[in-house]
């Protein structure tokens, strides 16, 4: 019944919004921050993830990303990726405001993403400003740490994420908010809704009139607001909502 419960909602909306986290990629095998087996419990964010580190010491973030960037890379979009581009094209999700940066959403044909933790597919030369895929970069790490600029050699190459300590991208979070204010629907796929401004949209949606509904394999602090709350694998329970509402 919640599951239907929320494909009924779900199939009323026409200006839907979905909020995502690492949790919707988990089951892509890109591991999450904060759950079980998350990174921040096998590396210190602050030492790995923060711009202040990374200025002093690019190698260490390259170091962890040896491995890690290779996985992300290597990634594709699951099930529960494809239902949310799926509710995007029947014109019941008008975008899909994420936290993550693997370019999976729109790999799965999600039009409107907005990234607002940046993109980890590009990485930019912070020397002279040029920019390389990700993967092209990755290539060269079993040669050098950290790697160079092909065109200046410089060695402050930096993927296009934000890292502690950084602004948000504000073109894409003055987006975010903006399609909070004009949802109907509020939709929070594998999101911990812990990390701030990204935890704010749901609640400028529900102050504005919208319903929401959570799918996440952990509680969340947002759990007693929500019209549904449902503990399970995205990729699992996307699918049957959007199977639901084909019906």
């Amino acid at each position: 019944m919640t599951v239907r419960h929320a494909a009924e909602i779900i199939s009323s909306a026409r200006r839907g919004l979905a909020l995502t986290g690492a949790g919707a990629s988990a089951e892509s095998g890109i591991p999450t921050f904060r759950g079980e087996g998350g990174l921040w419990k096998q590396y210190e964010p602050v030492k790995v993830a923060s711009i202040e580190y990374f200025m002093a010491d690019p190698s260490a973030y390259w170091k962890v990303s040896k491995d890690r960037g290779r996985v992300a890379l290597a990634a594709r979009p699951n099930a529960g990726h494809h239902a949310l581009a799926a509710l995007e094209a029947s014109g019941h999700l008008a975008a899909v405001v994420t936290q993550n940066t693997d370019g999976l959403h729109q790999e799965s044909g999600s039009r409107n993403v907005i990234e607002i933790h940046g993109s980890s597919r590009t990485v930019q030369c912070l020397d002279c400003g040029t920019r390389e895929p990700r993967a092209d970069v990755q290539a060269r790490l079993h040669e050098e740490l950290p790697p160079h600029c092909k065109v200046c050699g410089g060695a402050f190459l930096k993927p296009t994420v934000v890292l502690f300590g950084e602004p948000m991208p504000q073109a894409a979070v003055t987006k975010a908010f903006a399609l909070a204010r004009e949802a109907d629907v509020v939709l929070v796929v594998g999101s911990s809704l812990v990390v701030y401004p990204a935890a704010d949209i749901p609640l400028v949606a529900l102050r504005s009139g919208a319903r929401m509904i959570v799918v996440n394999a952990e509680p969340t602090p947002f759990d007693e607001l929500a019209e549904v709350v449902i503990h399970g694998r995205s990729g699992e329970v996307l699918p049957e909502i959007v199977e639901l509402i084909g019906e």
